[in-house]
């Protein structure tokens, strides 16, 4: 069975390292925003708004990439917070034939956000979280 996973979680909930571990060692690609604004050589992160556009458009097209190519599984983490940005992936699911699992991570472990993200922020982000249980 074809699988795209959807890793959603507000910054901090530890959806990268969760990925990362799914994953098995790379051998199925895991995409997020977050790799647009990350240096690949330096591993830094800068995060601009002006260019979120752009990133959620890379992501989504690096997912479908591995989706015509029948890739048996594909990790996507993002915070998914509102139903906007999981649509396009519910869709590419369907397009292409995966079985699609949307999987909330939760910050139990009381971890920060890499990403200097103020808390007043993640609260906003939080007050838009819907989680769609039945």
């Amino acid at each position: 069975m074809k699988s795209l996973i959807l890793l959603r979680g507000l910054p901090g909930s530890g959806k990268s390292t969760l990925a990362n571990v799914l994953c098995e060692n790379g051998k199925y690609p895991v995409y997020s925003i977050d790799d647009y604004f990350t240096n690949q050589e330096s591993m830094e992160y800068k995060f601009e708004f002006a260019k979120n556009h752009l990133a959620y458009k890379k992501c989504e097209e690096e997912t479908i990439d591995q989706l015509k190519k029948n890739c048996k599984k594909v990790f996507v983490a993002n915070t998914f917070t509102m139903d906007w940005e999981l649509a396009p992936y519910i869709k590419m699911a369907d397009k292409y034939n995966y079985k699609l699992f949307i999987v909330t991570v939760e910050n139990y472990h009381e971890n920060e956000s890499i990403h200097q993200i103020p808390m007043e922020q993640i609260e906003k982000m939080a007050s838009k979280y819907k989680v769609k249980l039945f």
